[in-house]
């Protein structure tokens, strides 16, 4: 892409325009990261470079973006230096003026980003400052921090993310603008909201992220369910390390730099119904939270059908929501039920969950190793291989379709998993057993 983007600045300059590289490539160039995208500037009009390059899309005629293809899957955006009118709904302008870099600069959200280089000439092209601020590591607002927020709320996010990823600290004015207008961000389509927030949960820097979020008061807007863990008491025998906020941030900063979306968002939320099942026995004032599993599994799926979710991510966070209290018992389980458990495509995050629970709490770890020797005793056959007997045989035996034939096959199962049963004569001879019984 950087190649694409190299002959692309060629061929507008070799036509008398000016062609730079735009924003947040600069940075990360800058900074010595390999950007994942790269987008050019240029003085040339869509209709200019639409000649230039056949093919081109005009997919953001309106503010002067033209898509040129990279290959198969990858493209360069190019962009007309523009001016942005007025912006009514907060997210877009609604009218852009074609104008210069200086300009064009201007309107950017944070210094950092509004940085142009030009490749042919080496030279990075510097109108507000970014420079300065990429060596204080400092998030700063382009202007006036207010006005930048205001014309496009996400930006209250991006600051956030920003802040997050690239390890920021954010200028004290741009911080106070955040948290003064964090009620905008209702503003944003949840979805906009939720690719941010992802990007935040997914970064090694998350928890860095998630204070932000929280000390902003974009949190409150997006995700209020998590303000309400702050002080909820847990029983300290088993919680030493405070209410069930501060245990959850904790699990957050104890996952490793790498984890999946179900498995972070689990950590998040795996606590979250414990405010509302919080009890106190009457006469040792010990507190539990009964049932706060299975309730918040519930609120999961309905959390993260608010944010709009795909089903592939909120299926397999909502499972590990839902058995996160199991672990406790794996050493009474039947082997059976523990086969069963460590068959489910989950486990592997579930099993992460789990550490993290017991480190940001008690610390003990005998169930998880327990589960990792388990997994290990297991590891030369299946563990749920197919069934001795199917329904079709059993039905070709006599039976009849219903719940006593669901739980025939059921327990036959079992007793093929715990080595009881091996083979489809014994299971058929086990089962007639309990026909005639």
């Amino acid at each position: 892409m950087r190649e694409m983007a190299m002959q692309i600045i060629q061929k507008l300059t070799a036509a008398g325009h000016t062609a730079l590289l735009a924003g947040g490539c600069v940075r990360d160039m800058l900074l010595g990261r390999e950007p994942k995208d790269y987008d050019v500037a240029t003085s040339a009009r869509p209709e200019q470079v639409v000649k230039l390059f056949p093919g081109a899309k005009t997919v953001g005629a309106h503010f002067g973006v033209v898509v040129v293809r990279a290959g198969e899957h990858d493209f360069v955006e190019v962009a007309t230096f523009r001016s942005d009118g007025s912006y009514s709904d907060g997210r877009r302008p609604d009218s852009v003026t074609y104008s210069t870099p200086e300009m064009d600069a201007a309107r950017r959200d944070f210094t950092v980003n509004g940085l142009f280089y030009d490749p042919l000439k080496q030279k990075v092209i510097d109108h507000v400052g970014g420079q300065a601020d990429l060596k204080m590591g400092l998030l700063r607002a382009i202007g006036v921090p207010a006005r930048r927020f205001e014309e496009d709320h996400l930006r209250l996010m991006r600051a956030v993310r920003f802040a997050t990823v690239l390890e920021f600290d954010i200028e004290p004015s741009t911080w106070e603008s955040v948290c003064a207008l964090a009620d905008k961000i209702c503003s944003v389509s949840i979805e906009r909201i939720r690719e941010e927030f992802i990007k935040i949960l997914l970064h090694e820097n998350r928890v860095r992220g998630f204070d932000l979020l929280v000390n902003s008061g974009l949190m409150a807007h997006i995700l209020p369910e998590i303000i309400a863990l702050q002080g909820c008491d847990q029983p300290p025998q088993f919680h030493p390390e405070g209410d069930v906020f501060v245990h959850t941030r904790l699990m957050l900063s104890l996952l490793p730099a790498q984890v999946s979306l179900p498995l972070v968002m689990s950590v998040l939320l795996h606590d979250i119904a414990k405010p509302a099942t919080q009890t106190r026995d009457a006469d040792t004032g010990r507190i539990r939270f009964n049932g706060h599993d299975k309730l918040g599994a519930e609120m999961t799926a309905s959390i993260m059908r608010r944010m709009k979710f795909p089903n592939d991510v909120i299926e397999p966070t909502v499972v590990a929501v839902e058995h996160h209290m199991t672990f406790m018992e794996v050493k009474k389980m039947r082997t059976a039920t523990l086969k069963r458990m460590l068959s489910r495509p989950t486990i592997d995050d579930e099993l992460m969950l789990h550490r993290v629970d017991c480190l940001g709490s008690n610390g003990k770890l005998d169930n998880y190793e327990f589960v990792l020797g388990k997994q290990e005793e297991f590891a030369n056959a299946p563990l749920v291989p197919p069934r001795l007997v199917t329904g079709v045989d059993l039905m070709q035996l006599g039976w009849s379709s219903g719940p006593d034939l669901g739980r025939v096959l059921n327990e036959i199962q079992t007793l093929q998993l715990e080595g009881q049963l091996t083979t489809k004569e014994q299971a058929i001879v086990w089962a007639q057993s309990q026909r005639l019984a």
